[in-house]
């Protein structure tokens, strides 16, 4: 399988999730990503579009635009989700999602940062550039060859 790009957008609404879920599904399976990876891609790239659809266009009388991309390499998926929307202050983000604990529970996150969290920890690698709107790039390798175990995986550009 050659280096391929999808692109595909969609309405900033919540009923067109669906529909990326499905592509997603279909181009992860047809690369060889187990069910329980196909699994975590749709998790994370449903919260990056519900994020998309809740915080960028909420201040416009209409809705805007989501622009997802699939990049197929022989070794990863890479999925861009963006939005020309309001950005948003990431350290702010993150200060306010707070430090992860092992032994504090689910219910303890802080509201609004949980997606970002989930995004983080479904995915292999996660990076944010938040300058004209918010764009969120998502890696996930078919093996963990391609996979840094060391610091923080959420970066921003």
């Amino acid at each position: 399988m050659g280096n391929d790009f999808i692109e595909m957008k969609i309405p900033a609404k919540a009923e067109y999730v669906g529909v990326i879920r499905l592509s997603l599904s279909g181009i992860a399976n047809r690369m060889g990503f187990t069910y329980e990876d196909i699994e975590d891609l749709k998790i994370a790239v449903s919260e990056a579009i519900t994020n998309a659809v809740a915080h960028a266009y909420s201040n416009e009388k209409e809705a805007g635009e989501i622009k997802i991309g699939f990049g197929i390499y022989h070794n990863r998926l890479e999925v861009m989700v963006a939005d020309n929307g309001e950005s948003f202050h990431l350290e702010k983000v993150k200060k306010e999602i707070g430090p992860f604990e092992e032994e504090g529970s689910v219910e303890s996150l802080r509201e609004g940062g949980f997606g970002l969290f989930l995004i983080d920890a479904l995915m292999d690698e996660v990076k944010i550039n938040n300058h004209e709107g918010v764009t969120v790039f998502m890696t996930k390798y078919l093996d963990e060859i391609g996979v840094d175990f060391d610091g923080d995986q959420i970066s921003t550009r």
